[in-house]
């Protein structure tokens, strides 16, 4: 017996059902109008997407990945200007860095963009695929720390100890706005090697 099943997000909710990535961690909102009361501002995830599109501009083997997170990674700019340069993979995270090792040994510079908790799936492919042959893959570490509205499951508390174990990564911590698009844009267009913006 094979029984395949279609999960709906929102299911119910009409806000939620036409606008699933925007509903599915989300900060106070209006339930009258799905509207959130306070209005978002700049996130590091979105300067996250805005720098790396600017960097796809300056060099076209500049690519982004994503494990079915491109709202949430900030890639919605990137996936606009570039759709043909976005792979989403789906939830996936070990093939996704597989994938971007192969890429990379292709002279293409991938940036996978993943959350930090889910980041943890490809530990091994990280290793064995991307650092022990010193490929350019980038890793965009998204929810790195607590977290807030994602809840428990999503706190990014651990990437700093095991990607600090694989042999050649560089890790950036930006601490705001400014620090995050310099330290992007060297990771992207300078740095060879494995290298992580958390």
């Amino acid at each position: 017996v094979v029984v395949h099943v279609h999960t709906k997000k929102g299911k119910g909710y009409p806000f939620a059902e036409r606008n699933p990535g925007k509903f599915h961690g989300i900060a106070p909102f209006d339930p009258q109008t799905g509207l959130t009361l306070q209005p978002g501002g700049e996130t590091f995830s979105s300067t996250f997407g805005k720098t790396l599109t600017d960097c796809a501009a300056e060099s076209e083997k500049v690519c982004a990945i994503t494990a079915a997170m491109e709202d949430g990674t900030g890639l919605a700019a990137f996936a606009k200007a570039y759709p043909e340069r976005l792979f989403d993979v789906g939830i996936a995270e070990g093939h996704a860095v597989s994938m971007a090792a192969g890429m990379a040994k292709q002279g293409m510079i991938p940036v996978f963009a993943v959350y930090s908790t889910f980041l943890q799936r490809s530990y091994d492919m990280l290793f064995h695929d991307v650092a022990l042959q010193k490929l350019h893959v980038v890793l965009g570490v998204d929810r790195a720390g607590l977290v807030g509205e994602d809840g428990e499951t999503h706190h990014g508390v651990f990437d700093v100890a095991y990607l600090d174990s694989v042999p050649g990564m560089t890790v950036f911590a930006p601490s705001s706005f400014q620090e995050l698009e310099e330290m992007l844009e060297r990771a992207v267009l300078e740095i060879k090697g494995p290298v992580a913006v958390r």
